[in-house]
């Protein structure tokens, strides 16, 4: 019984050592702040999603010559359908007109006969396509292209979206406006002269 007594007072005493915290009484107690939400800012948030929403119309706004795939193939060789219709592109020093170099006439898209570049905007680049400093206003549009793991931008032929190529600034070249559109020739159809109804070469 002694023996019991001693081992109920050693299992008790280590609960008397640590007492409960008190707890202070409510009006010593800090008061809970609850937290707002920050408000958002309805002129940013409406200038973002009108921007979004704006370039992402432009992106899926067709052409007006929306043509069908099947449209396409049936007036195009396989060569320029991979290229104008599907973005590929041709060997370089191939093409017909990279080192082509007339006084003047017009480059027309060869998907949609829509006139693209004059003679007079083409430049000697060494690069291996056919090169321009500029265009004729309104003819070429330019997307954001982010394949092959870089950002360039292509250009199409803004009547039909056929792809063209793409465009590069700031290489230096001794022209008025320091860019090359860098053309496949096989999406170009070039017109001798200047005149309206001129003969088309091949």
């Amino acid at each position: 019984m002694y023996l019991l007594k001693i081992f109920l007072r050693a299992v008790a005493l280590p609960l008397t050592r640590f007492p409960a915290r008190p707890q202070l009484p409510p009006a010593l107690q800090a008061p809970k702040t609850a937290l707002k939400p920050v408000p958002a800012i309805p002129f940013l948030s409406s200038f973002f999603s009108l921007r979004a929403n704006s370039e992402s119309q432009a992106e899926m706004a067709p052409p007006p010559d929306n043509r069908s795939e099947d449209e396409w193939r049936a007036v195009l060789s396989p060569e320029q359908f991979r290229i104008l219709r599907q973005k590929g592109t041709e060997r370089p020093g191939t093409g017909e007109y990279d080192s082509h170099y007339p006084p003047e006439g017009v480059y027309s898209c060869a998907g949609c006969n829509a006139p693209l570049y004059k003679a007079t905007h083409k430049f000697k680049s060494g690069c291996g396509w056919p090169a321009y400093f500029d265009s004729i206003p309104g003819a070429v549009t330019r997307h954001v292209d982010n394949s092959f793991g870089m950002e360039r931008t292509e250009i199409t032929c803004t009547n039909c979206g056929g792809h063209l190529g793409h465009v590069f600034k700031g290489e230096g070249f001794p022209t008025p406006t320091d860019e090359r559109h860098c053309v496949n020739s096989i999406s170009l159809k070039f017109t001798e002269g200047v005149a309206e109804g001129a003969k088309a070469k091949a």
